[in-house]
């Protein structure tokens, strides 16, 4: 088809206006062919790749057959999701900025009801909604579509897919039959034919006939790799590329949570986009991420309909899409406009049989790419760097240094050292800090909240743990072997006895003794006693004052098993509320003294940070920084305290020197950090 200019498709002078401050003047080829058709208000059925401009293409008839002296609404637009309608919503009202009167006003779920009711009742002439929103309005009687003159379908494929059929029928059936009715969409299986069909007057089809369905801008590749290396390849690939705005594609929420959190954690800006947020989030999101306030949109299919973002430089497929149809909108992302762009896809097992069905829909061949190892990264980074100060030396845009150049040169430092040692720390590739001695480490400013600690021994000055115990675990038998089983417990040892008497006659033989204890004579139980002898009758009537003496009382019948219980100390209450109460029994006491004396389970070395709470750094900040940089077991994190311009961490003692190398060539919250022992 000949390109044309818009000014000779017939448009009105605001239109016109309004096109030439956004800065176009050639029309695509669908708003070429549609155009036209649609102001001589023919109905059409349009076929048209993703960003390709078919938004235009029925947004500027639409404006052109609004009459702004009616206050009512004349044009429906029914997009699939709340994202895509906010677009519509935006480019007709770019497009009808010099168009006075006229007013359009989106209808979508998450937004208040009350909020789009009063922008009904101040009358807007053109809806842009989804179909669930439009059609709970009409049965609130809210939403009157008495006066439409055009229904505009827009992706209509995905609606229809999205399970608004029966909601899409029901909102053709209330609007005036004698009527303009538009269909768009990038396929056209057979039930988007059958609305045309039952819907449509002689339809006009505009089909944009082109090789591929794909943009020709977009380069397309994709990187056979398992699943647990798709993050370490998405970073890799990031900074080989350098890309600064991009969308990441996941099949599910979940993994749209995990992804944004892995990125955060090394460094990257990224954000999430998905159906669980409220639609206030979703467009502070929305809103960050086209101001490139935001690197990477990590987003699913459903949420990411209608993103509408210029300058977006790649687009990852980071799990594959289930059908050729959500690929072709995922790469529309990207390469929009005529600019170019790029779509890297993360392929991995039986996936690659998937790859060939998106190349049959799509009539283009995907192209293997080999994954960068990280020696190439290194390369990629440090030609970077060299053009970065490549381009500082060039425009002179420094502070010259030479005095302390001179110093250094005088101290014997040849200058290509100093220069290497520059870049070196320019490059945070410093390597790790040596623990030195404590007697000879530089004294920090005094702390009162630690300072007055005794001091940790060291993990090498520490004793053994497990050495004391190992007699214990070698004479234990072996639970997994095959043929082994419990010992039988130990019988009890026959208990020697002494002599029994019944309860009665022990009480009556102690009743003849003064001073003897009297139980119940009804009890029937025996005791084990010392045999007790008949007093006398004249040792029973004679008393101390008669001169007889005195029987000695007889001993305490005690059981055995409660022979070695100690006596019961006496307990005075302390006025000191804190003070705890011993226990009655000696070895509980001991027990709890043992369990607050415990050592812990492994050697932790405290490590110094040079960012705190001024930076916004949080807990999660330095736990993520530490396991994504490493790779180590969350276990290996201990303790974070965080003062005002630094912080704390205690990581396992083992690990220390390899944390303090891996910190010291990050950042966190984009500031450079600094590691030691602390």
């Amino acid at each position: 088809m000949t390109p044309k200019l818009f000014s000779e498709l017939g448009l009105s002078e605001e239109i016109l206006k309004a096109i030439d401050k956004l800065g176009f003047e050639q029309a695509a080829p669908i708003q070429a062919a549609a155009i036209p058709v649609l102001l001589a208000g023919k109905d059409i059925v349009g076929q048209s790749q993703t960003g390709s401009g078919k938004t235009a293409a029925f947004a500027i008839p639409a404006i052109e057959k609004t009459d702004p002296n009616l206050r009512a609404v004349q044009v429906l637009i029914l997009c699939p999701t709340r994202e895509l309608a906010i677009q519509v919503s935006e480019e007709v009202h770019k497009l009808s900025l010099f168009k006075r009167g006229l007013h359009a006003l989106p209808l979508y779920g998450g937004q208040s009801s009350e909020r789009q009711f009063l922008g009904l009742r101040q009358g807007a002439q053109i809806v842009i909604g989804t179909p669930g929103r439009v059609m709970d309005h009409m049965k609130r009687g809210t939403l009157r579509l008495d006066s439409v003159k055009m229904v505009i379908l827009d992706e209509a494929d995905v609606m229809l897919n999205m399970g608004f059929r029966e909601d899409i029928e029901f909102i053709l059936q209330s609007v005036p039959k004698e009527r303009q009715t538009v269909f768009f969409s990038a396929t056209m299986p057979r039930p988007i034919r059958d609305l045309i069909e039952k819907y449509a007057r002689d339809p006009q089809n505009v089909k944009m006939e082109q090789k591929a369905m794909t943009v020709p801008t977009v380069e397309q590749c994709y990187y056979e790799v398992d699943r647990r290396y798709k993050i370490e390849l998405l970073t890799r690939l990031i900074d080989i590329h350098d890309l600064k705005l991009g969308i990441i594609f996941c099949n599910t929420k979940r993994m749209v949570d995990e992804l944004v959190d892995h990125l955060n954690a090394q460094g990257y800006s990224a954000d999430r986009l998905h159906g669980d947020m409220s639609q206030m989030m979703r467009d502070r999101v929305m809103n960050k991420f086209r101001k490139s306030g935001l690197e990477f949109l990590v987003a699913t299919d459903v949420a990411a309909r209608g993103i509408d973002v210029d300058d977006v430089e790649v687009v990852f497929n980071y799990d594959l899409p289930y059908d050729g149809e959500d690929y072709v909108h995922r790469i529309g992302r990207t390469g929009r406009k005529g600019k170019e762009g790029r779509a890297i896809s993360f392929v991995g097992g039986r996936e690659l049989f998937q790859i060939r069905n998106i190349e049959r829909y799509t009539n283009m061949k995907i192209q293997r790419a080999k994954p960068p190892t990280a020696g190439e990264a290194e390369e990629v980074r440090a030609a970077a760097f060299l053009d970065k100060l490549r381009v500082t030396l060039q425009s002179g845009e420094y502070k010259k240094q030479d005095h302390l150049i001179e110093r250094l040169l005088e101290e014997g430092f040849a200058s290509t050292d100093i220069a290497s040692a520059l870049i070196h720390h320019l490059q945070g590739e410093s390597a790790a800090p040596k623990a030195a001695p404590r007697e000879e480490r530089e004294e920090r400013p005094r702390n009162d909240r630690y300072d007055d600690r005794p001091a940790r021994p060291r993990y090498e000055d520490r004793p053994p743990r497990r050495d004391e115990y190992a007699p214990r675990y070698a004479e234990r038998p072996d639970f997994n072997a095959p043929n082994f089983r419990p010992p039988a417990p130990p019988r009890p040892a026959p208990v020697k006895r002494a002599a029994t008497v019944s309860v009665p006659a022990a009480v009556a033989a102690a009743k003849t003794v003064p001073g003897a204890p009297v139980s119940d004579p009804a009890r029937s139980e025996k005791i084990s006693a010392p045999a007790i002898t008949a007093p006398t009758k004249a040792q029973v009537h004679a008393g101390p004052e008669a001169g007889a003496p005195s029987a000695p009382a007889p001993e305490r019948i005690v059981p055995p098993a409660f022979a070695a219980k100690p006596p019961r100390e006496k307990f005075e209450h302390s006025t000191n509320p804190r003070e705890k109460r011993p226990s009655a029994n000696p070895w509980l006491e001991n027990k709890a003294k043992a369990k607050v004396s415990r050592a812990p389970g492994a050697a932790q070395t405290r490590l110094w940070m040079s960012v705190g709470e001024e930076m916004g750094v949080k807990t999660g900040d330095i736990v993520g920084a530490i396991l994504g940089e490493t790779g180590l077991p969350s276990a290996t994190v201990g303790t974070v305290d965080i003062r005002e311009r630094h912080l704390f961490v205690d990581v396992a003692a083992e690990h220390a020197n390899v944390i303090i190398a891996k910190l010291n060539r990050a950042t966190i919250r984009n500031k450079k950090v600094k590691v030691k022992i602390a």
